[in-house]
């Protein structure tokens, strides 16, 4: 009988099954609080790694929406001031019985018209990189860290250093590698949306004016 089963057969006793439960309830807790922790975390990381190469982020924690107290990941916001734009992003998601890691890049808001073409380069590159894509995110692509699992939280509890800068690295090299070619999308997007706004605006002078 190998340990797990051992502690399996223990807990599920009539008389051990207080424990059990009380115990488990707990763990439910601490992995919650690890899991904040890691987030919380990688926040600090990625604020440093985006200073110190000037990037024109400014990153933020993403709350769970049906529990505003559960972190479940970060993502960037644009210094630039436009409306729509493609943002890299890291969450984690519940998918078949566990909790797994994700990245890439999303778009800030709905916008009317997905303007793929004007990122239709960088979708291209990402593509070549090994990113998927769908209609809400230009890219992504699953890590091979599962956030709750216990292999992590081991890791994460002996080598924290360790972990997190495994998990800054391989979201670092999207903002890092891509750097340019998320920049200038971003440009075409806030050009076209300068224009559109304009247009709109000489179309309104011109019905007051008729």
């Amino acid at each position: 009988m190998n340990e797990e089963q051992a502690i399996l057969e223990f807990f599920s006793q009539p008389e051990n099954l207080p424990l059990a439960l009380s115990v488990a309830e707990q763990m439910d807790k601490l992995r919650e609080q690890m899991n904040n922790r890691l987030w919380r975390e990688l926040l600090s990381s990625l604020k440093t790694l985006i200073k110190e190469h000037e990037l024109a982020w400014r990153v933020e924690l993403t709350e769970d929406k049906n529990a505003h107290d559960s972190l479940v990941g970060l993502h960037c916001v644009s210094l630039s001031e436009q409306q729509i734009y493609l943002r890299p992003m890291m969450e984690q998601q519940y998918l078949g019985g566990e909790w797994r890691i994700y990245f890439g890049l999303v778009w800030n808001t709905a916008p009317d018209q997905l303007g793929l073409a004007h990122a239709s380069n960088l979708k291209t590159s990402l593509q070549k990189a090994g990113f998927k894509s769908n209609e809400s995110f230009l890219a992504w692509q699953w890590t091979a860290f599962h956030p709750r699992r216990k292999d992590f939280l081991l890791s994460y509890a002996r080598q924290p250093a360790k972990l997190l800068n495994d998990v800054v690295a391989i979201f670092g090299s999207l903002l890092l590698d891509h750097r340019e070619e998320i920049e200038q999308a971003n440009e075409v997007l806030k050009t076209t949306q300068s224009r559109s706004l304009s247009a709109s605006l000489n179309r309104l002078r011109d019905e007051l004016l008729d």
